[in-house]
């Protein structure tokens, strides 16, 4: 049975992408393949002895458990932070989920009635075909190096985004004042060579420093204005979590 390193597990507002706004249940990971200047939970990239659980949901009261835990053991505990099942789905977070892929497909084959939301950089297409099928909704990064410091891998966001499209996807890129009409033009060429109707969100950056700001309303409208020449669904979110105060 295979075990993950969890940093939390809490119960929140989604305030990210196409499902912004609706209740979930946030399974957040340890460790991540990547660092983006923009990361707004660089604490969760390294393992850490104790996982916090919050009980009860919402309290932002949390009991610790030793790390690693096992998929069974979390999928036991998950149930009883939910016993009604009143969110819409349970959201695998990270962090990188898919660095544990054997666990998240064991983690998920062990919980059912529920439907789960994967959140990743889409840096892993070997690791998805783990759980693609096992998912009702994949939100994939696409990282524009204007953002993140480093951009993603055509090829590799290609096979990625063509393995995600068999189930419920969208892609979201992360942008600032430096991004260009050339980087959104080129991050939605690369969905729309898997499907011209695949949800774009472009997500304008929550400053994490002085040097990290988002585009002003006028070069927003513009990458939009990009996007939309390539792709039919294109639309501006930013993390609604962070204006309300949300962890």
């Amino acid at each position: 049975m295979a075990s993950a390193n969890i940093y939390e597990v809490f119960s929140g507002i989604q305030g990210e992408g196409i499902h912004v706004g609706r209740r979930q249940l946030f399974v957040r990971f340890c460790g991540c393949n990547l660092s983006c200047r923009y990361c707004d939970t660089p604490e969760s990239r390294q393992a850490i002895l104790f996982a916090h659980i919050e009980r009860p949901l919402g309290s932002r009261s949390f009991e610790l458990q030793s790390n690693p835990i096992s998929s069974a053991g979390l999928a036991a505990r998950s149930g009883r932070l939910d016993p009604d099942r009143t969110h819409a789905s349970v959201s695998l977070t990270g962090g990188e989920p898919l660095l544990a892929a054997n666990f998240l497909a064991e983690l998920i084959l062990q919980s059912e009635g529920r439907r789960f939301y994967l959140e990743t950089n889409g840096s892993l297409p070997t690791e998805l075909k783990k759980v693609a099928d096992l998912v009702e909704t994949i939100a994939m990064d696409i990282k524009l190096p204007s953002a993140a410091g480093r951009g993603s891998d055509p090829g590799t966001a290609r096979e990625f985004l063509a393995i995600a499209a068999k189930s419920g996807v969208f892609v979201k890129v992360v942008v600032c004042d430096k991004t260009s009409r050339k980087e959104i033009s080129e991050a939605a060429g690369i969905v729309a060579s898997v499907s011209e109707d695949i949800p774009f969100v472009i997500q304008p950056v929550t400053p994490v420093s002085v040097e990290m700001q988002p585009p002003d309303k006028d070069q927003t409208l513009e990458l939009q204005m990009s996007a939309l020449d390539i792709l039919s669904d294109v639309r501006v979110i930013p993390q609604v979590h962070k204006l309300i105060g949300q962890k």
